[in-house]
């Protein structure tokens, strides 16, 4: 996903967690808002035979957050190699998640020793996660990439916290400010732009625009229904739960494909590929992320998580060649000016009703 593989992120194509702002919310969690890995006005103060002033080096938070985006941006570049050089999209994606979800739910067991969930509301939630976080955005994801380039996804799926935000406040967790009204609509005037400058073939284009568009909406309500779990569980359980739940339906929407699969035919590279996008952006990356959020908290991780659309569509134009058109550069400049105007709204925070 994104993010989401499972944010997400986004996401944006990685293991299931929470938008960050949602999740700041709900755990309340003061102490980690307090940490700020930024140095702010505590450089030294010049000498007068100094010829070159120390620059601050990146902490360890800091470089563990651009490892993880930039494997997540990567991604992009991976999956479209892959779905265009031998594999079937719903094969692809339900081989990946189900080793994905093995290998995670492996990890969170050794480490917590429990997957245990209590209550049927909780389950209820977990299973509408799965189906939004996994299932139904794994598909959107992987006909998006098929469907359109890498970068035009990228760019799109950069309007997840637009989503994410609006999915807020239609269940009453926030009261929009003018300026987010304002930003929803830069970004949406963005994401048109980048439509309309994808170029190709018009009705496939359109297909896997349209399809982007609900990668970032799905991953958005996975992160509205799995916010109030947050108080409850471990990020690392919830994501290991979500990804077992969510692959056994991916996998039976896949069967025909995986049948079909001529996996005999794959190179070395398709192959490395999918190992790639397994152990990276759906196992490494998320004990990465998680680690960092732990230690700076939500918001400050989101600053770094923002930029993960940018990256991806460098990346796809230096390995894969894509071209990005002017439409599609103001269109991306767009979105990116709706994120800055949604994180600096001041928005008021309603408890949720239990």
């Amino acid at each position: 996903m994104p993010a989401h593989g499972i944010v997400c992120g986004q996401i944006l194509d990685q293991l299931a967690h929470p938008s960050p702002e949602l999740e700041s919310e709900m755990r309340r969690r003061g102490p980690n808002e307090g940490v700020d890995i930024v140095d702010r006005g505590r450089g030294h103060a010049r000498k007068r035979n100094a010829r070159v002033e120390k620059v601050r080096r990146p902490s360890t938070v800091e470089l563990m957050l651009l490892v993880t985006v930039s494997i997540w941006a990567f991604n992009f570049s991976v999956t479209r190699y892959a779905l265009t050089n031998g594999w079937e999209p719903l094969a692809f994606s339900s081989i990946r998640y189900s080793a994905g979800a093995l290998l995670f739910a492996a990890f969170t067991y050794s480490t917590e020793r429990s997957l245990r969930i209590g209550g049927r509301r909780d389950l209820v939630l977990l299973l509408a996660a799965a189906g939004f976080g996994i299932w139904l955005n794994q598909i959107a994801y992987v006909y998006a990439i098929k469907l359109t380039t890498a970068s035009t996804v990228a760019l799109i799926l950069g309007i997840t916290p637009i989503f994410a935000a609006l999915g807020a406040f239609a269940v009453g967790l926030e009261r929009m400010s003018r300026r987010f009204w304002i930003a929803a609509i830069v970004s949406f005037g963005g994401v048109g732009l980048v439509a309309l400058g994808s170029g190709g073939g018009v009705a496939i284009d359109l297909t896997g625009n349209l399809l982007a568009v609900a990668t970032a909406a799905t991953w958005a309500a996975y992160s509205i229904v799995i916010t109030p779990l947050m108080r409850r569980y471990s990020p690392y359980r919830i994501s290991a739960i979500v990804l077992l739940l969510g692959c056994v339906p991916l996998v039976l929407t896949a069967l025909r494909q995986l049948f079909d699969q001529d996996f005999g035919a794959l190179g070395a590279l398709p192959w490395a590929a999918i190992v790639f996008a397994t152990l990276g952006p759906l196992v490494v990356t998320n004990v990465l992320w998680f680690r960092s959020v732990s230690i700076v908290g939500p918001s400050r991780a989101t600053l770094f998580a923002n930029i993960q659309p940018f990256i991806a569509v460098v990346l796809a134009v230096l390995i894969l060649s894509e071209r990005i058109t002017m439409l599609q550069v103001a269109g991306g400049v767009l979105i990116a000016l709706g994120i800055v105007l949604v994180r600096r709204r001041r928005a008021s925070v309603v408890a949720p009703s239990e």
